[in-house]
C-alpha cells in the first residue's frame, strides 16, 4: 500500500494551494460514425479502466468515451487514508462540507480532455457516485458560464448523466444561477439525467431524489430521475439501457449508421 502524498505537479499553469495530479486516461473511440464524445468518471476508490470496460458494450456506436482516473489524494471519510477521489469528502450527507476546490479542479480536467473535440461533435459528461457528483457539477458551472471560483466555465456541453449520485454545492445554486443572463436559458433546455437504486447504502436515494428536485426547482426544466427497486450502490442492465435509450434521443444519435 503506497501512503505517499501525491506529487504536486503545477496544474495547466493555475496557482493552486493544492495541486492534482490526475491518473491515466482511457478511451474508447467510437464503433460507428462519430457524433459525440462524454467523459465519464468513476466512483471514489475506482479508475478509468473498469468503466471503459463496461461502456465498450453498450449499443452507442457514434459515442466516444474518454475515462480519466482521479487523483490520488488523502480522504477525510477514510481519516485521511489516501484513495482515487475526484474530490475530498468528510461525510455523504446535505449538511457536509463541499470540497469546492477539489471539484473545480475536476471539472477543469474534464472541460479540458473535452477542450479538443472536433466543433460538430456533442459533448456530454456522465458519471458513478462520486463521478456522478462531479458530472452534474460540471453540469451547474456550464450554466452559470462559471466554475464555484468565478473563472469561466469553456465547454460547451450539451448533456449530462448520473448515476447513483448527488448535487454538490446545493444550496449554493440559486446564487450561482442568479445574475447570470444566459443561466435561466441554459437551465431550461439542459438535459440531465439522474438514476438511483432505492436501496443504496453509500450514497442514499433520498440524497440523490433532493438533489434531482433542487435542479427542477433552480430552472432546469429537463431533468429525468429514474428510480431502480431494490438496487444497491451499483448498475444493472436496465439502468445502462436506459442510460443508452436517453442519450440517443437527447443527442440525436444515428444509432448504427457507419
Amino acid at each position: 500500500m503506497n501512503f505517499a502524498a501525491p506529487s504536486l505537479g503545477s496544474v495547466g499553469g493555475r496557482s493552486a494551494a493544492r495541486a492534482f495530479e490526475f491518473g491515466r486516461t482511457y478511451v474508447v473511440r467510437p464503433k460507428g460514425k462519430h457524433q459525440a464524445t462524454i467523459v465519464w468518471l468513476h466512483g471514489l476508490g475506482d479508475n478509468g479502466s473498469s468503466w471503459s470496460q463496461l461502456l465498450e458494450t453498450l449499443p452507442l456506436p457514434n459515442i466516444k468515451w474518454i475515462c480519466p482516473t482521479a487523483p490520488t489524494r488523502p480522504m477525510s471519510v477514510f481519516g485521511g487514508f489516501p484513495s482515487t477521489a475526484w474530490f475530498d469528502v468528510e461525510e455523504l450527507s446535505e449538511d457536509a462540507p463541499d470540497d469546492l476546490e477539489g471539484l473545480d479542479a475536476s471539472a477543469a480536467h474534464v472541460a479540458n480532455l473535452l477542450s479538443t473535440e472536433p466543433a460538430d461533435i456533442k459533448l456530454g459528461v456522465g458519471g458513478f457516485s462520486m463521478g456522478a457528483a462531479t458530472a452534474l457539477y460540471s453540469a451547474s458551472c456550464f450554466t452559470a458560464g462559471k466554475y464555484g471560483n468565478g473563472n469561466a466555465y469553456p465547454a460547451n456541453i450539451s448533456a449530462v448523466v448520473g448515476l447513483s449520485g448527488w448535487l454538490p454545492c446545493s444550496k449554493t445554486l440559486s446564487d450561482k444561477l442568479q445574475g447570470v443572463d444566459e443561466a435561466t436559458r441554459r437551465a431550461q433546455s439542459f438535459p440531465i439525467l439522474m438514476c438511483h437504486g432505492k436501496g443504496d447504502d453509500v450514497v442514499p436515494y433520498k440524497f440523490g431524489e433532493k438533489s434531482s428536485k433542487c435542479l427542477s426547482s433552480n430552472g432546469f426544466q429537463d431533468v429525468t430521475f429514474k428510480a431502480y427497486n431494490g438496487l444497491g450502490h451499483y448498475t444493472i442492465p436496465e439502468e445502462t439501457d436506459h442510460v443508452c435509450a436517453w442519450l440517443t434521443s437527447k443527442l440525436g444519435l444515428e444509432g448504427n449508421a457507419a
